[in-house]
């Protein structure tokens, strides 16, 4: 029976795991093991990492929108309802950015919840 060589692909595994770890610090990005390791952790980390940084996006996207319309005399809360009981399907992302940057166009938004039925009767 032929002997098999595997060292072409142990290498490449090698090198690929090694090219992740670029970056870290002490033996983490040139020692085999102490990088596996490493990785390991890095990378749930990184998963959790974008979970929360959407959290953290949508916060930030909730406290601007409410700024914006407290200046005008309502409350975020309110703000939400009013655009769900007329239809308007603005994401918060959206409202933020036209909130900070074009608040003339934020205010004919709030505007045109104004023609529709009362808010608050509809509680």
């Amino acid at each position: 029976m032929a002997r098999i060589k595997r060292g072409k692909i142990a290498a490449k595994k090698r090198r690929k795991i090694l090219k992740a770890t670029k970056g870290f610090r002490w033996g983490r990005k040139s020692k085999e093991r102490a990088a596996k390791e490493a990785l390991l952790h890095a990378w749930s980390h990184a998963f959790r990492g974008r979970k929360e940084e959407k959290r953290v996006n949508r916060a930030g996207w909730q406290a601007k929108i409410n700024a914006a319309i407290r200046i005008e005399g309502s409350t975020y809360h309110e703000l939400i309802h009013a655009l769900k009981v007329n239809n308007i399907k603005l994401d918060r992302k959206v409202l933020a950015d036209i909130a900070e940057n074009e608040p003339a166009v934020f205010k004919k938004i709030i505007a045109s919840l104004d023609k529709k039925p009362d808010v608050k009767a509809t509680k």
